[in-house]
Formats: structure tokens, C-alpha cells, sequence
């Protein structure tokens, strides 16, 4: 791009337009303006180093139609605030020297050039027009103009170069396209000929199936004529048929009445057969309770089967109830186990509440429990103990236990886990006893004291499937 002309005005500051307040240049002439509007490049590019810049500004120096915009970043600013920004460039002379201010950090050589009335010849003509709408030398307006003018012609340029190859592509198709309509044309005539020779063929097909018809259909009727003949000799065989069935049916009822007095006779005679019979047999029986007389046997009282060592059902304890087939958690053991005649259920309570739900209060646990062990008891009639741990109770607790179920804390002193084995030892040698915890100490003890120690889980699955 050329230098400024020789007759240009002398540079003032960038920003200031030639005159401070936006009106006459300092010789008297009319500020420049654009005769037409800013090219949309150029206008892209001043608001995008505009957005950039706003950020960096004390939002009281910014005008107020962008002080909203503050805060965005400057890609949302360059969306959002477009219309605004360009309206503060060319309205607010103040802000566009802010802005220029930013633009000669950023491009001091190129804002030097301008500002001494020359254009870099290796500069891009976007950058050039951007600076200038931003500094507003001497001839800015011509070189904005200058910009959009080589843009336009850019753009024009690159559309006809679009257009032609656009052409050279359709021309290219067209050609494609007629050499295959004509490679379409020579394969239709080729088919239309195969189809009328096939037309043809199927034509000598129809007429002699035409005369395979003719001749099916005589040798249908030919075959009627046969079919009757044949159902007139089936008639008459049906009839000989039944005949000879109902003279086999009387032979039939003739036999079933011998057999029947034949089977009267051998009753009669096995009659006497086995009056005989019995009298040997009860012969027999005496004889056997004299030699018993005789001998003077006493009655027995025990039989073999009574020496093999095995459970009894009456002695059976927990310890004999699911040694196999059952998960040590599967709840139908505790059913098993509760089963048992006279079995005592002896619960640790806070070890199953803190295994199944521990997040609730200690009332919550306690109600949550005793609410399920009753419904236990009821269903099963098995007495039902449950221990919780009392020496940490700053307050005696005031309940009232279900029905079915006996609550019983331990004392100042002592915990629970040793309550739960008192508890144990007060039972008659012999009572089933089930101990519910999965304190591996209490199982120990307990086991120790003939009672059956089952996981807290399986208690806690027993009671959710109810």
C-alpha cells in the first residue's frame, strides 16, 4: 500500500480523531468519516482486540453500556457484546484510545509505521485497516476502505475460482452421467431383447401346458369313474364287514358268560382249599405257643436298632441342628434352631443393631429390634431374651418391652457380654439355648456352656424376610 501523500495533514495523537472533541481537524477541515460501512473483517478484528482489552480496564474508565460485560471472557464478550463494543469504538473516542493503547503494546512496529504516514508493504491489509480505525491517522478512512476493497475483491475472486470448479465438476458428472445413460440405454435394449425371447419361450410353454391340461383332465375323468366303482365295492365290503362283526360279537358274549361260570367254579373249589390251609396253619400256631410255655421266654424290652449311638429326636440340642446343606447366614437355620421344644433365644442386642443399622439412635436400634423379635416370638413360641449394655447409662431407660420378649440390661459394672453368660449358666443342664453375636469372646463362652452361638446376620436376615 503507498505512503501517505505529501499534502496528508501533519499526525496528531492516535484516538483523537484530528480534533479532541470528534468535530474539525486542527486546519479547519471536517474530520474523515467512512463512506460506507466498516468491513465486516475489520470489524471482526476490532472487536476481538477489544474484548481481549476489556478485561484488562478499571470497569469506572469503561463505558456503561459495557460495564455488564466486565466479567465475561473475552470469547463471551466477543459473542455476546459485539454490537456494543463497536458502538463504544466509534462513539466513545476516549475508549478507543484505551483500546489503541493496547494495540500499540501489541503491535508497536506496526502502529510506528502508521503513525509516521507509512504502510509495511509485507503487512497484512486486515491488520493495517484494524490499526488504523484504531489510532485514526491521517487517511484512515481511506485505508479501512482499502481493506474492505481488497476483501471484496479476495472474496470475489475466491467465489469465482469456487464457481469455475464448481463448473468443471458438474461438466465432469454430466459427462458421467451420459456415458451412463448410454451404458443404461445399451443394457435396457439388451434386456428388452432376453425378455422377448424368454416372452417367446414362455408362449411355447403355455401351449403345450394347455395340452398337458387337456389330457390331466381326461385322465381325471377317467379316474372319477374308477373312484366310484371303487367306493360301490367298499359299501358292499362294509356291509359283509358288519355283518361278520356283529356274529363275532355274540360269539364274544358267549365266551365271557363261560369264562364267568368258569371262574365261579374255581372260586367254589379254592373255598375248600383254603379251609384247609387254616386249619394247618392255626395247627401250627399252637403248637409254637406251647413250645413258648415250654420254654418260658421273657418278653424283650429292647430291640437292635436301640444300640446304635445316635440323636434322639427328644434329646436333640442346637449344637445337632444344620451341621451341613445351610449357610451359616441362610435364615432358615434359625428357623431350625427355634423349632427346637423349649429353646431359649438369647439376643445381644446393641452387636445386632450396630451390624444391620447402626446410623440410627441407640432408641431408634432398640425399637427397630424388639419390634422385630417380637413378631419372632409370636410366630415361633420360643422364649426370647435380649440383653443390651447398661453400665454406660447415665439415665435408667423407660420402656415398655413387647410381648413375648424379656429385656434386660446389664448392671454399673458389668457388660453386657458377661450378663449374656450368667444367663446361660442359669439354664438347666440340657435346655436348648441359642446365643445371638458375632462377639468371637461371647461365642466362645457360651459354646463352652453347652449353648448354640449364631452370627448377628443370620438374626438380621430372619427378621427382614419376615
Amino acid at each position: 500500500m503507498d505512503a501517505q501523500p505529501p499534502d496528508a495533514v501533519e499526525a496528531v495523537p492516535a484516538g483523537t480523531d484530528g480534533a479532541p472533541d470528534g468535530g474539525d481537524s486542527a486546519e479547519g477541515r471536517p474530520a474523515e468519516q467512512l463512506d460506507r460501512p466498516l468491513p465486516e473483517g475489520v470489524r471482526r478484528r476490532v472487536v476481538g482486540i477489544a474484548a481481549d482489552a476489556l478485561g484488562g480496564l478499571p470497569v469506572g474508565e469503561l463505558p456503561l453500556s459495557l460495564r455488564q460485560y466486565a466479567k465475561f471472557t473475552p470469547a463471551r464478550r466477543a459473542k455476546y457484546a459485539a454490537t456494543a463494543l463497536a458502538a463504544a469504538l466509534e462513539s466513545e473516542p476516549a475508549f478507543r484510545v484505551r483500546i489503541a493503547d493496547r494495540l500499540r503494546l501489541g503491535q508497536p512496529d506496526l502502529v510506528k509505521a502508521l503513525e509516521s504516514g507509512s504502510v509495511p508493504g509485507a503487512a497484512d491489509p486486515m491488520d493495517v485497516a484494524t490499526a488504523a480505525y484504531l489510532l485514526r491517522p491521517p487517511g484512515w478512512s481511506r485505508l479501512v476502505a482499502q481493506a474492505g476493497e481488497q476483501a471484496e475483491r479476495a472474496g470475489a475472486e475466491g467465489a469465482a475460482a469456487e464457481a469455475t470448479a464448481l463448473a468443471e465438476k458438474l461438466q465432469a458428472e454430466l459427462a458421467e452421467l451420459r456415458a451412463a445413460a448410454r451404458a443404461d440405454l445399451d443394457r435396457h435394449r439388451a434386456e428388452s431383447e432376453s425378455v422377448r425371447k424368454e416372452a417367446e419361450s414362455l408362449r411355447k410353454k403355455v401351449r403345450s401346458l394347455e395340452s398337458d391340461t387337456r389330457r390331466a383332465q381326461a385322465e381325471a375323468r377317467k379316474l372319477s369313474g374308477e373312484l366310484e366303482a371303487a367306493r360301490a365295492a367298499a359299501a358292499a365290503e362294509r356291509s359283509a364287514a358288519d355283518s361278520e362283526a356283529r356274529r363275532l360279537r355274540h360269539r364274544i358274549s358267549e365266551l365271557e358268560t363261560a369264562v364267568e361260570q368258569g371262574r365261579r367254579s374255581a372260586r367254589e373249589g379254592r373255598s375248600v382249599e383254603d379251609m384247609r390251609l387254616r386249619l394247618l396253619l392255626d395247627t401250627v400256631l399252637q403248637s409254637a405257643q406251647g413250645l413258648q410255655r415250654e420254654l418260658a421266654l421273657p418278653v424283650t424290652q429292647i430291640h437292635p436298632a436301640d444300640l446304635v449311638d445316635a440323636v434322639q429326636p427328644a434329646s436333640a440340642s442346637p449344637h445337632d441342628v444344620a451341621r451341613r446343606a445351610l449357610a451359616e447366614d441362610d435364615p432358615a437355620l434359625l428357623d431350625q434352631l427355634l423349632a427346637i421344644p423349649q429353646v431359649h433365644l438369647v439376643v445381644d442386642g446393641y452387636n445386632v443393631t450396630k451390624t444391620g443399622y447402626p446410623a440410627l439412635p441407640l432408641e431408634q436400634q432398640r425399637i427397630r429390634l424388639l419390634g422385630g423379635l417380637a413378631m419372632l416370638a409370636q410366630r415361633t413360641q420360643a422364649e426370647v431374651t435380649c440383653v443390651f449394655d447398661g453400665q454406660d447409662l447415665d439415665v435408667p431407660v423407660i420402656m415398655a418391652p413387647p410381648r413375648g420378649v424379656r429385656v434386660r440390661f446389664s448392671r454399673t459394672g458389668e457388660t453386657a457380654d458377661e450378663l449374656i453368660r450368667r444367663l446361660v449358666r442359669a439354664e438347666p443342664q440340657g435346655r436348648p439355648v441359642v446365643v445371638v453375636s458375632t462377639d468371637r469372646e461371647v461365642a466362645d463362652g457360651v459354646r463352652n456352656a453347652g449353648a448354640r452361638p449364631v452370627a448377628s446376620v443370620l438374626l438380621l436376615n430372619r427378621l427382614a424376610r419376615a
